[in-house]
């Protein structure tokens, strides 16, 4: 075979394998489209309207990186999220672990069904072992069991942190999966005091 052939013949593979190569690498943009999707599928019914479909700027931010954005990134997005914290302006912190334990077994409300305005439950149990008795639970976000014996108790430090992870985890770990509960209206203050109840008091059935 005449060289000049043999060069012609290896361009021309060459060139083949660039276009396979380009036409693998054009994937179709699966965010654009499945936004798209629901934006056209899911209707607006009582109070399950289409603004649930709408990206905040976090929620932009942790999906546009995968839930890893960049540190300069997060540092000024965790900030935001700190300064937004709401803290009881009568300064009690923690409130009845019985009720506690109601709102973190009920997962009631924010259907279409419900009636707006009434409080919702936690739904805590979805993703937490919470109680030795409770025999089944999530195990999307970690046990929470023995969690105040183990922190040392009801003390003010641990009051104030766990009441700011359940009013917005986002602030302590920006792409948490735990959801925002009072940042968004999801718990009121009484129902987080309630929680922190839960998960500190020693006679809570999470400390025994």
């Amino acid at each position: 075979m005449k060289r000049q052939t043999l060069i012609s013949l290896l361009l021309g593979a060459t060139s083949a394998l660039t276009c396979v190569s380009s036409a693998w690498s054009a994937e179709p943009d699966w965010r654009a489209e499945a936004i798209a999707m629901m934006e056209r599928d899911f209707q607006a019914k009582g109070q399950a309207t289409t603004d649930r479909l709408k990206e905040d700027d976090l929620q932009s931010i942790c999906n546009k990186y995968k839930n890893a954005p960049p540190g300069d990134v997060a540092d000024q997005a965790g900030k935001a999220q700190l300064q937004a914290m709401k803290y009881p302006a009568d300064g009690q912190l923690m409130g009845d672990w019985e009720s506690g334990e109601k709102i973190a077994q009920s997962g009631k409300g924010f259907t279409w069904t419900d009636e707006p305005g009434l409080p919702v439950g936690g739904n805590c149990y979805n993703c937490h072992q919470i109680s030795h008795k409770e025999i089944s639970y999530g195990t999307l976000g970690p046990s929470l069991l023995l969690f105040g014996a183990k922190r040392g108790g009801p003390t003010p430090e641990n009051q104030k942190y766990v009441y700011g992870k359940i009013y917005n985890a986002k602030a302590f770990n920006l792409c948490s999966l735990m959801p925002r509960f009072g940042h968004v209206g999801a718990l009121n203050e009484q129902q987080i005091k309630d929680l922190v109840a839960l998960l500190l008091h020693p006679d809570s059935p999470v400390n025994k």
